[in-house]
């Protein structure tokens, strides 16, 4: 294949005018070959400098003559000027580079005139000193096709004159030294034969040299497309972080204020028609709640503030717990939800973040099954007991089993059906079991069913762990409450509510509004949003009121979901409540952070909102 035929098929690879593109390519070659030939030339002249010695004292030393000295000399200059203007040539970049290549080219005939020149003293030495000449010319010939990557024009500007002389002076018999006998004819035709063998080599030599040149240049070409593929995917990741969050921080505000009107509207006396209809827009908003909580749960998962904190728990009273919560939901279905557990089953895990997962496979096989049964089965193996969730449904085709843990995919539901969730259940199990550390197997068949299985290592028996339960907040009828948040329905809702279970409230918008009421009246309790208006933020609000109150009691409420918003809430400490907040969810915090509860167990909290609702 020619050169021109591999430059057509790179060029194949890159959308660019064809002559354009092979113009290009040629030029990377040609500037590729001179840093070679610049390499090179700085490592040539020891080798080839002391073959010129030696050629030249074996022919001095018969001759007793100065020619053989000044050859040596001349071969000397020749290597120094090559490794002077060879080197710089790939600096010069206002010259042209063919005209470079011309100059390299020169340099090579001029190295190859000099160094043939050293056959006129062969008629003066021995048969073996020729031999031995030749086989130093030969092998510095075929030193040629490395050192010039073979590129013709240079290798044969050196071997060319190098090759003919030596392969003449063995014709003609050493230079008219004597008579030309057979072995001198045949010396001669093998030099030739030799040169015209070396000269194939070279031009091989020269395609495999412009092939790496390309595949690498390819190479770097596709390593910049990928890294700019790369820095385009986690910009659009970023992007979706920052949309996710802000989405989420936006619709959670009016969800807010509805769901403190609601839980005020709950605390009046009402008739029992206008009871009915209360209840069922707190059914709603509970249910878009629960939504918005996988979002949350997304986040709070992505962003690294989700501690494990392992227990031994027993896993049957665990399990039988859970059965019996779902139980209604599979019953309505009329659905067989069934438990098969030994008793002395005691696993070591956290029992809060593992019921999260059990929670999404349980409901995810009941949304997905129309008829037959659901069984949660554990059994031992090992070190670890197996909990499997099988169920009867639509089960999952092989080339979907690994789609349905990415956000947001779902199975048969096109529509985007509320009631089937928002796709993001498995996606939470596959990041909370990576957290836990769990093993989840995946088995399912279409039409038959799927088989959830995930293994939990298991634990000596022991007294349970029980997992934290707050009971009912006490009385809050006279807590002075200090509500500050920047948008006025959300702080009329709060301060509604509040005022329906009896607390002293007062509203403010901006941090200095917040100040200016806590010296006329120090609060007793701080309810603050995270995002104020402008540069205004919770955070250095509670700093700023705390100066004033020191070891204020306040609670952070927030709708941004950002990773950076989670984190930076931990740092400082504070518990963290996410809009739409709840009354019963309210009072519980408030009664935490009045009792100094808040500051013990805050992590073990972040991991009790990650139970949240089944997504």
């Amino acid at each position: 294949m020619s050169l021109k035929e591999r430059l057509a098929i790179w060029t194949g690879w890159r959308a660019a005018p064809p002559h354009e593109t092979r113009d290009e390519a040629q030029l990377l070659i040609s500037v590729e070959l001179l840093r070679l030939l610049a390499q090179q030339s700085r490592r040539m002249p020891y080798p080839v400098g002391l073959s010129a010695f030696f050629m030249a004292l074996m022919a001095a030393l018969p001759t007793r003559s100065a020619w053989p000295v000044l050859w040596m000399l001349a071969v000397l200059g020749t290597l120094l000027l090559r490794r002077h203007v060879l080197g710089r040539l790939p600096q010069l970049d206002h010259y042209p580079v063919s005209q470079r290549m011309r100059w390299a080219v020169m340099l090579s005939l001029l190295n190859g005139l000099v160094f043939s020149m050293v056959l006129v003293f062969s008629a003066a030495i021995s048969d073996y000193e020729r031999m031995v000449q030749t086989i130093l010319l030969l092998g510095l010939c075929a030193g040629a096709v490395a050192s010039t990557a073979g590129y013709l024009p240079v290798f044969m500007a050196f071997s060319g004159p190098v090759t003919l002389a030596n392969g003449l002076a063995w014709l003609t018999g050493g230079a008219g030294a004597h008579a030309t006998v057979w072995q001198d004819a045949v010396m001669g035709g093998l030099i030739l034969l030799f040169g015209f063998m070396l000269r194939n080599l070279a031009r091989d030599n020269y395609r495999v040299f412009c092939d790496s040149v390309l595949i690498r240049q390819q190479q770097v070409k596709s390593n910049q497309q990928l890294r700019a593929a790369l820095k385009q995917t986690e910009q659009a990741m970023q992007a979706k972080t920052r949309f996710l969050a802000s989405a989420s921080h936006d619709l959670r505000q009016p969800m807010h204020t509805l769901t403190l009107f609601g839980s005020a509207l709950l605390r009046r006396r009402l008739d029992e028609d206008s009871l009915g209809v209360v209840r069922n827009m707190n059914l709603a908003i509970d249910a878009l709640s629960g939504q918005m909580d996988a979002l949350l749960d997304i986040s709070k998962l992505d962003a690294e503030v989700v501690p494990v904190h392992p227990k031994v728990f027993n896993l049957g009273h665990w399990l039988g717990r859970l059965q019996q919560e779902f139980l209604p939901s599979a019953q309505r279905k009329r659905l067989e939800l069934t438990l098969i557990c030994p008793m002395n089953a005691y696993v070591e895990t956290d029992a809060l973040l593992l019921e999260r997962v059990v929670r999404n496979l349980i409901d995810n096989a009941i949304k997905y099954t129309q008829a037959g049964q659901i069984s949660i089965v554990a059994e031992r193996r090992g070190e670890l007991w197996q909990v499997s969730v099988r169920d009867t449904g639509c089960g999952i085709a092989e080339e979907e089993q690994q789609k349905v843990f990415d956000e947001f995919y779902q199975i048969g539901n096109k529509e985007r059906d509320r009631a089937k969730g928002l796709g993001l259940g498995l996606s939470i199990v596959s990041r909370l079991v990576d957290l836990l550390d769990l093993h989840l197997q995946l088995e399912s068949t279409p039409g038959v069913g799927s088989c959830f299985t995930l293994g939990i290592e298991a634990a000596e028996q022991g007294p349970d762990s029980q997992l934290d339960e707050t009971g009912d907040a006490r009385s809050l009828r006279g807590l002075k409450v200090l509500v500050v948040d920047d948008e006025e329905l959300v702080r009329q809702a709060m301060c509604t509510l509040l005022a329906e279970l009896g607390c002293q409230a007062r509203c403010a918008g901006t941090t200095r509004e917040a100040v200016l009421l806590c010296m006329q009246q120090a609060p007793d309790l701080l309810l603050i949003d995270y995002r104020l208006r402008g540069s205004d933020d919770g955070l250095s609000a509670v700093r700023s009121l705390r100066n004033l109150v020191p070891a204020l009691p306040a609670l952070l409420i927030s709708g941004d979901t950002a990773p950076q918003r989670l984190r930076d809430a931990q740092a400082a400490g504070l518990e963290l409540l996410h809009k739409p907040v709840r009354a019963d969810q309210l009072m519980t915090a408030m009664q935490r952070v009045l009792t100094g509860v808040s500051h013990v167990p805050r992590s073990a909290r972040e991991a009790e909102d990650v139970r949240g609702t089944p997504a």
